[in-house]
């Protein structure tokens, strides 16, 4: 009997073992500037935005081409509600990075609230990220919305 246990208790942690990956230091860091950037959009802090954008970064959004100050524009500066709120949450698929450049692929959730209204909505995004100054910058951003509801 005891033998069945602790197999059973050995697989099982094993198996929660095998579905943990651990993160480098780098691919932490690279997957922290993603999510900071889009704490910034939540904040509506277009100094913070810029600060984890390259200066020539891109986004391709809904089928367009945005720059900073179109994402500035359409995210923060027509956004004024007072009762905005954005929630993201992530689920990183994979990041991969060389000394000077990184690709990250996620799934990102985003709950948000605007003029007494909520929206989720998910997409697939790809972002591709250089350092600069020993700092993780996105420079290129493609979008695909999955789901709005």
């Amino acid at each position: 009997m005891r033998k069945v246990i602790f197999c059973t208790i050995a697989i099982f942690f094993a198996t929660l073992l095998h579905a943990q990956q651990l993160l480098s230091k780098q691919e932490q860091e690279i997957q922290h500037a993603v999510v900071n950037m889009f704490q910034a959009l939540s904040n509506r802090d277009s100094i913070a935005l810029k600060y984890y954008c390259a200066p020539d970064i891109t986004f391709y959004e809904y089928g367009q081409i945005w720059n900073i100050d179109t994402l500035i524009k359409k995210a923060i500066a027509m956004n004024q509600s007072a009762d905005f709120e954005r929630t993201n949450t992530f689920e990183f698929i994979n990041t991969a990075s060389d000394k000077t450049t990184a690709w990250v692929t996620y799934r990102l959730n985003s709950v948000i609230t605007k003029d007494a209204n909520k929206t989720n909505i998910q997409w697939l995004e790809t972002v591709v990220l250089i350092r600069q100054n020993k700092q993780w910058k996105i420079k290129h951003l493609h979008s695909t919305m999955i789901k709005k509801s």
